[in-house]
């Protein structure tokens, strides 16, 4: 979905080849919503959607009594607090979330910046929580919002450990480096991964849109798979990379215990690449 108006508009008076329809179409308000659009009137929820206005309308009115949407003073539609509380409810996120809190909190006070912690949702990581000191540089990530596997600390780190069938299909793709919208060159990124299993740590330096530094290092989950990622994100100029990166390696190695995982962190490979 594109973050703007002309979202494709779906094939009316067809019904989905699979799947009940209301429910296909209760989805597809939903997914109406992004970042960039958080608060949509009737008009363009329904042109977001592809669905009729006035399906639209009553299908709406079924999502806000069961309190997915709410509906403001002025007419407008945003998510509602009870699809939050049944997210917090996924397992990956909030058992997770529990046994890395503490320790996230420990890496702020360290280095008054970001603390990010990810997981990987298909081709994509997914930030399920951000810890920001008061005076943190600005930056792009948001708690829901997805990174690239192949250009973010967090996502390197998945990435990396991933299974080596995974890790093929995203080298086969046509990458590019973001936000500075550079091609990845396959045999750099393959090189790039064997190093973060070899350090058992990423470090990330990117210039735009302001210079920063990531390091991040591997979370491990009770059946000693990769579970998480977690990474601290730092002013260029503040960067003391052998500082930042023992403390994420500590914090994460202490996740991960948490977790029950039984593996050593940054000894063992996620397999070759």
């Amino acid at each position: 979905m594109t973050d703007g108006d002309d979202a494709p508009a779906r094939v009316r008076g067809r019904r989905p080849p699979q799947g009940d329809p209301v429910v296909d179409r209760a989805f597809a308000l939903l997914a109406a919503f992004d970042a960039g659009h958080r608060s949509l009137t009737l008009g363009e929820l329904a042109r977001r959607s592809g669905i009729p206005t006035s399906s639209t309308l009553r299908l709406a009115g079924r999502l806000m009594a069961w309190g997915a949407l709410e509906r403001g003073a002025d007419g407008r539609f945003t998510v509602g607090l009870r699809l939050w509380e049944v997210a917090s409810l996924a397992p990956r996120g909030q058992g997770l979330k529990q046994v890395a809190l503490p320790f996230m909190g420990d890496l702020e006070d360290v280095t008054r910046q970001h603390v990010l912690l990810a997981v990987r949702d298909g081709g994509d990581a997914l930030l399920v929580e951000r810890l920001s000191a008061h005076q943190a540089m600005p930056v792009l990530y948001r708690v829901g919002g997805r990174l690239p596997l192949h250009s973010t600390g967090v996502g390197l780190v998945l990435l990396a450990f991933a299974e080596t069938g995974f890790q093929e299909q995203m080298l086969a793709q046509p990458l590019m480096h973001e936000p500075e919208n550079v091609p990845v060159s396959p045999a750099a990124l393959r090189r790039t991964l064997a190093e973060v299993r070899r350090e058992g740590q990423a470090t990330l330096r990117r210039r735009v849109p302001n210079p920063l530094v990531t390091v991040a290092a591997p979370i491990f989950g009770a059946d000693d798979r990769i579970a998480a990622s977690l990474s601290v994100v730092v002013p260029q100029e503040n960067a003391e990379t052998r500082v930042l990166a023992p403390a994420v390696r500590t914090a994460a190695r202490s996740i991960s215990r948490g977790l029950g995982a039984r593996r050593s962190i940054g000894l063992t490979g996620g397999g070759p690449v």
